[in-house]
């Protein structure tokens, strides 16, 4: 088995949950094969780069291994390398926050988070 096709691949690795949700995908523009648009039946072979938009999160991953029946996770997991990059961190933009329950602001803690809120310190 040398190519499959990309809907059936990225069910068989289970990153989607069924073959039309894959194909859906695929057909919505959300699946690229090598930097290029994909239909559902484009062809994957070892050594593609797959870019997948599922959930909100683009998923980049190089193919190391074809298969076309789905499979166990831990198999699924060796067909593929994952080269998405890491998420940002949340805490890079720090936000004011109050305590639950603790009511409005009085007039001295506004003028506080005013001044926060326009970078004056």
């Amino acid at each position: 088995m040398e190519s499959t096709r990309v809907d059936r691949w990225l069910w068989a690795v289970r990153l989607t949950k069924t073959r039309p949700d894959a194909a859906a995908a695929c057909r919505g523009g959300h699946v690229r094969v090598n930097g290029k648009p994909a239909k559902p039946a484009t062809t994957v072979v070892a050594g593609d780069e797959v870019r997948a938009r599922v959930h909100d999160t683009t998923r980049i991953l190089e193919v190391t291994r074809v298969i076309q029946k789905r499979v166990g996770a831990a198999d699924a997991a060796t067909c593929f390398i994952d080269r998405t990059p890491a998420p940002p961190s949340e805490s890079a933009v720090p936000v004011a926050r109050r305590e639950r329950g603790a009511g409005r602001p009085t007039k001295r803690e506004r003028r506080v988070l005013d001044r926060f809120r326009s970078g004056e310190n």
